[in-house]
């Protein structure tokens, strides 16, 4: 008979004793499983133990987690977490060095564990820790020159046990001193300061300003860009990294108000081309986190066009008036001084010529054009920077479409709106950087006014376009498709430059588009006819089971998983296959991200499939309920999913992407026998229905499928033809 299912077969570990095999009953309470193997070893006061999982994370068994426990686990007995928070309370306030350091150590590393970090809290020991970090530095500044690896350690660990328990979400960021503010920051500021407590501190930087907008306000006092900018020249991209992120933390907390004011800061101290020249220009790789933090530093710089974007143009302020003006002075080269025009009359057809032949809708009075948001004032700003700043294209574009009579003429201004509108969109301007995009473009590092000059490089393409289409007004929103199209294709390419994505462009041209439309349209054609659709209909089965076994497959060979932290930079993993008889999921933690195949005898933990009752996905999943305060968006909510099995345990999965998710919730599913309904089910039925349609039909190529069979002929009034050959 099996065992029951509440029973698990563990080995316990105790230090200097033979481990010991023992079963757990899991109903049992946890004080009298720790009692009973106290009494195996004759320990007394079993009150002062408990256990832990014997492995690099340490972790206490606790009545919340006990049913992680799996048969065949290794355990480990040890002092209580109140314990162990008491003696390490004592330990760090020693008043030898090298016991003091061994003690930051070991809480730097206990500090991971929630049961343990909760006991450690209740003592006051963050307290104690912001006081060591305020005084400890001119309590050991005599012996910083003889024992300076030994302090940078000692702080290095402090910080550490400082961030892990802050981690947990315990404890408010709004609780600490200016004077503990002014330290960390003193740290990054100076030039020479021990790497791993610079990297801490600039973390420990961007958790205040993100976590507190009192925080924000006291650490923008202390940091100035100035400050920060030393540590992105040089070669550690760890720290690069951090720096971008307090960087970005600031300007997402600032006041409105202060954005522009922070954002003049930023270009002074040249932070584009520094970030251009020693970041995405160097021969190290960019990683993930640094990926994601340009993006967000990208949308960030984007959004200062949002106030820009959301003003409508006021009809009778002058400044702005001027500003069309002025566009019709650069264009038409008029005398800038309206009385030397003859009478109002006549400077007001004058005008309204001109207007039209900037191509405005509105002739009379173009300010009117600019009161629809978006695009707003951006708009006439992108017009204007063109005129000024590429004069002669302006100037062409211009004079070539005014001069035509043949109703081909492209409208300047009203393309210039729509295009201003249509770039907004597409770069996603007023919207906040998402947690899991690294979409960054290196191309806009490379200018200071990077969107003005994306305008003028796209209005120059759209003109292109227009001519290349043979377009009338009436193919305005056909041009404009044409024209997203032409660029979002030359983004996804992912040019290093400006002048790079200008070239990519040329090599799109409205001929080449055509191409790949009629490409694509070839590959995923749809016969409608009734012959083909009932030759779909039976071959879909086979090609549901095909994908079936593809996604089985990928199960098989397993995946590693993000473990669920508060902190993006020091992700834990855990690996889950599916075994080769698709009877069990193999799963265990990882310290690293695997580099090959993960061996099976590594993941300890089982689950039968024959024990999954449901799989469940998105905002339902309780790792999603439970973890409402680590700033979930919508990203990571489509990226998650739980196993559930038994009658209320989960086994709780965030993929690595959207790919990895739909093969993971496709298997589960087919596993259980229910429909695989993923949008990547859904791209390979296509795919690969549509090849095997077309290889089936090959040979009737240029054949017309009638939509009724053919009739069948009439018998023949005798069979004389037929004969014996034998």
């Amino acid at each position: 008979m099996p065992p029951p299912a509440d029973i698990v077969k563990v080995a316990i570990e105790w230090p200097g004793a033979f481990p010991k095999l023992m079963e757990i009953d899991q109903k049992k309470p946890l004080s009298a499983i720790i009692k009973e193997v106290c009494e195996g070893w004759s320990l007394g006061n079993h009150e002062n133990f408990a256990l832990q999982i014997a492995d690099a994370t340490n972790f206490y068994i606790t009545e919340k987690n006990r049913n992680d426990i799996k048969n065949g686990s290794i355990l480990r007995l040890t002092t209580s977490p109140y314990q162990t928070a008491v003696q390490l309370h004592e330990r760090i306030q020693s008043s030898s060095m090298d016991a003091k350091l061994e003690a930051l150590k070991d809480l730097a590393n206990a500090s991971r564990d929630i049961t343990f970090a909760q006991e450690f809290i209740n003592l006051d020991g963050i307290s104690l820790l912001t006081q060591m970090v305020e005084s400890g530095t001119e309590r050991y500044q005599k012996l910083q020159k003889i024992m300076k690896p030994c302090f940078g350690d000692l702080l290095s660990f402090t910080l550490t046990a400082f961030v892990e328990l802050m981690d947990h979400g315990i404890v408010s960021w709004d609780t600490f001193s200016v004077a503990f503010i002014k330290k960390i920051a003193s740290y990054v500021n100076k030039s020479a300061m021990d790497t791993a407590v610079l990297q801490r501190s600039l973390a420990i930087l961007e958790s205040m300003v993100l976590n507190s907008q009192d925080l924000y306000h006291k650490v923008a006092q202390e940091i100035t860009i100035g400050q920060l900018i030393p540590h992105l020249q040089g070669n550690d991209q760890d720290i690069q990294t951090y720096t971008i992120a307090v960087i970005n933390a600031l300007f997402l907390k600032a006041p409105e108000e202060k954005r522009q004011e922070m954002a003049h800061i930023l270009a002074q101290k040249q932070l584009r081309s520094i970030i251009l020249s020693n970041v995405i220009r160097s021969p190290t790789a960019i990683n993930d986190e640094m990926a994601h933090q340009l993006y967000v530093l990208q949308v960030l710089t984007f959004n200062l066009l949002e106030d820009r974007m959301m003003t409508k143009m006021d009809p009778q302020d002058q400044a702005q008036r001027d500003i069309i003006f002025e566009l019709r002075r650069i264009a038409f080269d008029a005398d800038c001084d309206p009385n030397n025009s003859g009478s109002i009359e006549k400077r007001k057809s004058m005008y309204t010529r001109d207007y039209k032949k900037l191509g405005f809708i509105n002739h009379v009075n173009p300010a009117v054009d600019f009161t629809q948001i978006p695009p707003g004032m951006l708009a006439l700003d992108n017009m204007l920077y063109f005129a000024r700043h590429h004069q002669d294209a302006y100037v062409r574009i211009v004079l070539e479409n005014s001069s035509r009579e043949d109703k081909h003429e492209c409208p300047f201004g009203r393309s210039s709106i729509e295009l201003t509108k249509m770039l907004c969109e597409i770069l996603k301007v007023g919207e906040l950087p998402s947690e899991n995009c690294h979409d960054f473009h290196p191309m806009f590092f490379t200018h200071d006014r990077s969107f003005e000059e994306f305008f003028c490089i796209c209005i120059q393409l759209l003109n292109k376009t227009w001519k290349e289409m043979r377009a009338t007004s009436e193919d305005f929103n056909k041009v404009m498709q044409v024209v997203r199209e032409q660029i979002m294709r030359a983004l996804t390419l992912k040019p290093n430059s400006l002048d790079q994505f200008k070239s990519r462009l040329q090599n799109l041209s409205y001929t080449e588009i055509l191409k790949i439309r009629q490409s694509e349209r070839m590959n995923q054609e749809d016969f409608q006819s009734r012959p083909i659709q009932e030759l779909r209909e039976k071959i879909q089965p086979e090609i549901m089971e095909l994908i079936k076994q593809q996604r089985l497959n990928r199960l098989c060979e397993g995946t590693c998983f993000r473990k669920i932290s508060s902190r993006r930079r020091q992700d834990k993993f855990w690996y889950c296959r599916l075994s080769p008889n698709h009877k069990v999921l193999h799963y265990g933690d990882l310290e690293e991200s695997p580099q090959g195949e993960v061996p099976h005898d590594s993941l300890q933990d089982k689950l039968p499939v024959a024990d999954i009752k449901a799989v469940i996905t998105g905002k339902d999943c309780p790792h999603m309920k439970e973890k409402g305060a680590l700033k979930q968006n919508k990203e990571v909510l489509e990226l998650a999913f739980s196993v559930l099995y038994e009658s209320d345990e989960y086994l709780n999965f965030i993929a690595p992407d959207k790919h990895e998710y739909c093969v993971w919730t496709d298997g589960l599913n087919a596993l259980l026998g229910k429909e695989m309904t993923s949008e990547y089910t859904k791209s390979d039925m296509d795919t690969l229905l549509s090849m095997e349609m077309k290889l089936r039909l090959l040979d009737l190529e240029n054949i017309q499928i009638p939509e009724a069979p053919p009739p069948i002929p009439k018998e023949p009034s005798n069979y004389d033809f037929v004969y014996d050959c034998n």
